[in-house]
Parts: structure tokens; sequence; C-alpha cells
């Protein structure tokens, strides 16, 4: 089970470095390496909207290897997804800057961005249906939640780089060329991953659908036409999960820099935190849910981050460390919530024959609607009214929506999967 769950997070750990490593840099140095003709904040909405497209690239991707990973496997799908993506962002390192490609530059980045998005559409069901089935059936929330740990681990990983590297490098070298290398550096986690992913058999369901020929000869038309309702709500609850959790890791650097003008390293320090307490949740709330029920601990998450929305941004005002740190460390508990439920939650919406075709297709819409234009609101509505209370509420509208589909759907603990 240790191998699984590592070769099951793996892959979201890569997905969330090269994300957090884009995001970051989106909010430091691509207004200038890629935009520079706009004023800063305008240079970081426009990098922020490069970041949107790796969200809208997602059903493609969902769609492709969703289709694929019902008809040749969750493994062949993971080794594919893994290597896409970490070629992509390898490929974002040694991207000339606009000064020396002019616009030919920021057309390749986003390029770069819809590649390893679509990737990543296709990767989550595969990587959360790699240890739920496999593992015992009493413990579901627990061995799906293992893939919803990547996150955290890539964004301490990408944060961390990111942090020594700015405390090794001048403000000029780091500007001109250090950016590039966290970037690069995602190699390591390829290979890695690809070693542990083929140390792994394909799971054990898929080869019952195999052998008794009960696969599906086109999974997302099944999906869309089927399983419809399911469909919808599955998308429905990972739309608050992910605006909060773009709040808390990507927009907190933004605001902490760009409008209290506080210390980089700070903003930093309280995403690395955050993060770090994020992993640790995570499967303690995936594990609760085979006890309590996916919606009661997903609902809770998401009613204590609509009353968060508003005291995150009261903590943020004091402009002390400490009450900063404790606004985005207690928002990631909140959120962990909700995602360590979410994994069981959604694959278990559908049987196993459609199971990772669903799966891909509600997260990638709900990723969209939820995290994909989170940051790039939440920075036109500061620019536009100046006053955080319009991103507080548009926050709690997202979480709403979430609440609504969780009272809609059925309750899956407990229950056996669908055949």
């Amino acid at each position: 089970m240790g191998r699984l769950a590592a070769a099951s997070s793996i892959g979201t750990t890569l997905e969330w470095y090269d994300f957090t490593v884009y995001n970051l840099m989106a909010a430091l140095v691509f207004n200038s390496v890629f935009f520079p003709s706009f004023d800063p904040l305008s240079g970081t909405i426009l990098a922020f909207s490069t970041y949107a497209v790796g969200y809208l690239s997602r059903p493609f991707g969902g769609v492709i290897f969703g289709h694929l990973g019902d008809k040749l496997g969750r493994r062949f799908v993971l080794v594919t997804t893994l290597v896409l993506m970490g070629v992509a962002t390898g490929l974002m390192g040694i991207l000339p800057s606009y000064h020396s490609w002019g616009v030919w530059s920021p057309i390749l980045l986003v390029s770069l961005r819809f590649i390893q998005g679509a990737a990543i559409g296709g990767e989550w069901a595969g990587a959360v249906l790699l240890s739920m089935e496999h593992g015992s059936q009493h413990q579901r929330g627990r061995n799906a939640s293992f893939a919803q740990v990547g996150p955290a681990c890539g964004t301490l990983l990408g944060a961390s780089f990111i942090t020594l590297s700015t405390y090794c490098l001048s403000a000029d070298s780091f500007q001109t060329w250090g950016w590039r290398l966290p970037f690069l550096s995602s190699a390591a986690l390829v290979i890695f991953g690809l070693w542990l992913r083929r140390g792994v058999d394909e799971t054990p369901m898929f080869k019952e659908l195999e052998r008794h020929h009960h696969k599906v000869q086109l999974p997302i038309k099944e999906v869309v036409v089927g399983y419809w309702r399911r469909l919808l709500i599955a998308g429905s609850v990972r739309i608050g999960s992910d605006i909060v959790y773009g709040l808390l890791v990507v927009f907190t650097l933004t605001y902490v820099t760009g409008v209290l003008h506080l210390p980089r390293s700070l903003a930093l320090t309280a995403t690395m935190l955050g993060a770090a307490l994020h992993a640790v949740c995570v499967p303690l709330f995936g594990a609760l849910c085979d006890k309590l029920g996916r919606r009661v601990v997903y609902g809770a998450g998401a009613l204590f981050s609509i009353l968060w929305a508003f005291a995150y941004f009261a903590l943020m005002s004091t402009l002390q460390p400490l009450q900063i740190c404790i606004a985005v460390v207690v928002g990631m508990f909140f959120q962990a919530m909700m995602y360590g439920p979410q994994a069981s939650f959604v694959t278990e919406q559908f049987p196993t024959r459609v199971r990772y075709a669903g799966a891909s297709l509600s997260a990638t819409l709900g990723g969209i609607i939820g995290g994909g234009f989170a940051p790039l609101i939440f920075a036109s509505l500061y620019k536009a009214y100046q006053s955080t209370t319009y991103i507080s509420l548009y926050i709690a509208a997202g979480l709403l929506v979430t609440v609504i589909a969780l009272i809609a759907a059925r309750e899956t603990s407990g229950r056996p999967l669908e055949e």
C-alpha cells in the first residue's frame, strides 16, 4: 500500500509542483519576462490568464485520457500523462523571453500551458483509482485521498525551491535566469514517478472488466448520456474547494507582496506552513469520511470556509506576520476537510466501466469553473473595486454551490462500488 500511495500521489505532486512554480512566477516575474509592455498589475492579470489556460485545456485531456483510461487501463494513461507534464514544464524553463522572441514567447508559453493542462486533465482520476481500486474497500476514503496529498506536497516543494533560489541568488540573477531552475528541476520528479508507476500493477477492477469483456466502446458518451446528473454533482462539489485553494496558494503571494507591500518571504513562509499542515490533514479527513460519511466531512469544510473567506482578509489587513500565517494555515485546514473526502466522493459516483471517464470529466469541468479563473477573478475584482469584500463574496458563492451539490448527492461511504 505504501508504494501504491506514493505512485498515486507522485503525479499530483508533480502537477502542483509545476502549477506552484508557474503560479509564483506569474506573480513574481512573468509580468516583466513575457508581458513587459503592461503595468505590473495588468501584466500579472495577463500572467494569471495564461494560468487559466491550463484549466481550460483540462477537459480535452479529461475526454482523451478518460476514454483511454477505461479502454487501455489506468496504469498506461498514468505513465503517459506524467511524461507529458514533465516535458511541458521543462520546456517552459528554456523558453526565451519577450525581449528575445517578441510575441512568440507568450504564445509558446500559452501552448505549453495548454499541453500541461491537458495532461493534468487525464492524470487526477487515474491517480485516485490506482490506490482506491487496489486497496481495501472499507478504506476507500483514506486510500483515494493519497492522490490529494500531492497538491500540498507539490506546493511545498515548489515554494521551498523558489524560496531557496531567492535567498541564494541576487534579485537581478533571479529575474534574468534563476526563475528557470525550478522548471528544469521537475525532470527529477518525472524520473522518480516513472520508476514508481512502472512497478505498480494494473488495478484488479480493471482486470476484471477485461476478463469479462465488459469494457465500454465510448465511455465519455455513456457518462454524458447515462450519468449526466452525477456528472453535474461531481463537478459542482469541486468548485468551492478549488476557489479556496486558488485563494490560499495562488493569490496570497500577489496580495501580500503587491497590495500589502510586505516581503515575499512572508507570503512564501505562510504558504509553506499551510501546505505542510494540508499534507498531514488530507489523509486524516479521508479516513474520517470512511467513518462519518463523505458529505458530512466535506460539508463541514465548506461551511467553515465560507466564514473564513471573510476572516482571511481581516487577518491579512493587520499586516502582522503571525496573523497572516494564521490566515493561510487555518484556511488550508478547512480546505483539507473538503479535499480529503473529495477524491472518493467524485470517483464513487460512477460504475467501474466508466469511472475513469466520469471522474476525469467532472473533475476537469469543476476545476475550470472553480480554480481555473479564480486567481484572475480575484485580481480583477480587487483592481475594479479596491476592496476585498467582493472577493470574499465570490468565494462564498462558489462554496454555496458545493454545499447545494452535496445536499443533492447520494452518500457513497459504506456502499460497495458499482460494477
